[in-house]
């Protein structure tokens, strides 16, 4: 039996990932701020929903420290643990920012993945296969003007998952992958931005109206075929294009 836990399952990418490992006989603890009531719908007790603000570091510790993790991962041959949860806020230039706002994306981006993964090595001690997917950005590899806050932290989670799979954890494997441009909110958001927060929104402009975006369905296939297939952690940060079809 595999048991994933995938973040941000309420829409997006985690939505359709979760749908895929559901549909492939994987049980998955979904943990957001909101439910899904679309996968509770398809998928009924395969599907278990968390709600949880990823980030309010005192919440997650908090769930944390009640054992939620071992509880779910009881039973499983192999575990799995997505890090999907994202937003691009703060959006802006440096020194328009704010504390709170930067806090937050740090937060959420960054220190969640982190103390999750921390929780879910404990907890798999022991176990022959468990795996780490940090869900990515080219903006890791590509800085953008006005995603300073985003970029610094996808390319912190591609370092995270380079010095994790230094220290050769029996049984773990880890990537961080970039999962392309999706035609997701989080690209309606970009859209709906101004140029004076977000400089380069012209290209992803372009993009949506030549019909350049990947849909959020087709990558969650490709992640889903690589993150329980033999290879996975071969590559340990990359671009899911790069990855054999």
């Amino acid at each position: 039996m595999i048991k994933a836990i995938v973040t941000g399952h309420s829409r997006g990418l985690g939505e359709a990932l979760a749908d895929v490992l559901l549909q492939r006989g994987v049980m998955v603890l979904g943990v957001s701020r909101g439910g899904n009531p679309g996968l509770a719908a398809r998928h009924g007790e395969a599907l278990r929903e968390h709600a949880l603000d990823l980030g309010d570091g005192a919440a997650l510790a908090a769930w944390l420290a009640g054992g939620a993790l071992p509880a779910w991962l009881d039973g499983a041959r192999c575990a799995v643990l997505v890090n999907n949860a994202g937003t691009l806020a703060p959006m802006g230039l440096l020194g328009t920012l704010g504390a709170a706002g930067s806090a937050r994306g740090v937060a959420l981006n960054l220190a969640a993945p982190l103390v999750l993964s921390d929780a879910f090595c404990r907890a798999t001690a022991g176990f022959a296969d468990r795996r780490i997917l940090h869900v990515s950005s080219g903006a890791a590899r590509k800085p953008y003007a006005g995603w300073s806050v985003y970029c610094a932290t996808k390319a912190a989670l591609d370092h995270h998952a380079r010095a994790v799979a230094d220290e050769a954890h029996a049984g773990l494997r880890i990537a961080s992958i970039a999962p392309g441009v999706l035609d997701t909110s989080m690209q309606a958001e970009i859209r709906a931005s101004s140029t004076a927060r977000f400089p380069q929104r012209g290209r992803f402009d372009e993009l949506y109206e030549s019909g350049g975006l990947a849909a959020a369905k087709d990558s969650a296939r490709r992640l889903a075929d690589h993150l329980l297939g033999d290879a996975f952690g071969s590559a340990v940060a990359t671009d899911l294009r790069e990855l054999p079809a």
